[in-house]
């Protein structure tokens, strides 16, 4: 008869502790308001509620990897390109995220949406292909100078991937390779213009010397016979078909 009579109370009792009891782990901190109006930032561990008075908002600590939807981005240069990019932050101050902000989350991702297409948007396809270190530290310099008023830090920004329609993929392909003919082309004639060079200064030192000439000659027909070829090579000196020349135009 008395357990039926103070039922009510002990179930009454048992839903209050319930309501007033609460464990946070370790990576969470509770945002707790008094009668509507913020109080203090408790946890980890077991936390005393008034009930009805105190109320609770749990906040995760741990970084939080946040994959950007493909963005359709125009580079300066006028290409249309899809980008897509992996945010990673976290909470570092659980009161400024829950007041300052609602829903921390998405309001991160959509700011990281519109970044990446501002960002982005200002440099040309090569910058966006070459130099992804710099557009990763841009974009995340951004996004940390503008989430710090939600308590929020963002610890890095990677751009995942650049997809180019197949047109572009074409283009590209043509200008490498008119490229790659173009850099053959200066080494072909850089070669030249070196081997130019040292036939000038071989002929510079075989003509300070008239036996250099001679003994040149005579090394090249040892070369040629080393070869057993039926072809015999004599050198004529130019000088001496000069001289006959000069004679023939004299008698004529």
């Amino acid at each position: 008869m008395y357990l039926a009579m103070y039922f009510p109370l002990i179930v009454l009792v048992v839903f209050v502790l319930l309501t007033a009891i609460k464990v946070l782990r370790e990576y969470e901190r509770g945002v707790v308001f008094q009668l509507g109006r913020f109080w203090k930032v408790k946890g980890p561990g077991l936390i005393l509620l008034i009930p009805v008075v105190q109320q609770m908002v749990r906040v995760d600590l741990r970084t939080v990897v946040m994959d950007v939807p493909p963005q359709d981005v125009i580079s300066r240069d006028n290409v249309s390109v899809q980008v897509n990019a992996v945010v990673y932050f976290r909470v570092v101050d659980p009161q400024k995220a829950i007041i300052n902000v609602e829903h921390f989350y998405e309001a991160t991702s959509q700011l990281a949406q519109t970044t990446l297409r501002s960002v982005l948007g200002q440099h040309d396809l090569d910058e966006m292909l070459a130099e992804r270190e710099k557009l990763n530290d841009d974009i995340r310099t951004i996004l940390d100078s503008q989430t710090d008023a939600w308590g929020i830090k963002v610890a890095n920004v990677e751009i995942k991937r650049v997809d180019l329609n197949e047109t572009m993929v074409r283009a590209i392909a043509r200008q490498a390779e008119a490229e790659r003919v173009r850099r053959a082309k200066v080494i072909h004639a850089e070669g030249e213009r070196q081997a130019a060079a040292m036939l000038v200064e071989a002929a510079r030192l075989l003509g300070g010397d008239p036996r250099a000439i001679q003994l040149r000659y005579l090394q090249t027909l040892t070369e040629i016979a080393g070869e057993k070829s039926s072809t015999i090579v004599f050198p004529l000196p130019i000088e001496l078909i000069q001289s006959m020349l000069d004679t023939t135009r004299g008698r004529s």
